[in-house]
């Protein structure tokens, strides 16, 4: 089994402290506050690294999925986007959405969208992120367009 892991300090009240996200990895170390969560502040927040981390494995998944077709892309370029709401638990993940983008020689847009729509329901964080009440999932090639909500 493999695992990973973060570390996250935040000192300071909600509103007027910052904290700082480091990957247990070390190539990544970055602030967050209350405005780069909630107010389009500068520095990162729990949203972008989720939507960070469903595009790498989305993208990885659509590799893996294609190769196991006999397809070999030259490009995965996949782009995920939290939308960050509020209901009455409080601050939600309400829809995230994919956007992904292939060159993959000898595969046509059915093809392809076939294929990205697999990777959104094996990559294993899709799974993790079940529990949000929309993902959408827009798949094009390179040189053509294919679009599914």
């Amino acid at each position: 089994m493999t695992i990973r892991e973060s570390e996250a300090r935040w000192p300071g009240s909600l509103k007027e402290g910052s904290g700082r996200v480091r990957l247990g990895s070390g190539v990544f170390e970055g602030g967050y506050s209350f405005p780069s969560r909630f107010e389009n502040g500068a520095g990162t927040n729990p949203e972008e690294l989720i939507a960070a981390a469903h595009e790498g494995c989305f993208s990885m998944a659509l590799t893996a999925i294609l190769a196991e077709a006999g397809f070999t892309p030259t490009l995965i370029r996949t782009v995920a986007k939290t939308h960050l709401g509020f209901t009455e638990a409080g601050p939600t993940l309400t829809q995230i959405d994919i956007e992904t983008e292939g060159d993959v020689p000898g595969i046509d847009g059915a093809g392809f969208l076939q294929h990205a729509e697999a990777a959104k329901t094996r990559c294993l964080v899709s799974r993790a992120l079940a529990g949000v009440p929309a993902m959408t999932l827009k798949a094009r090639l390179a040189e053509q367009t294919s679009a599914r909500s």
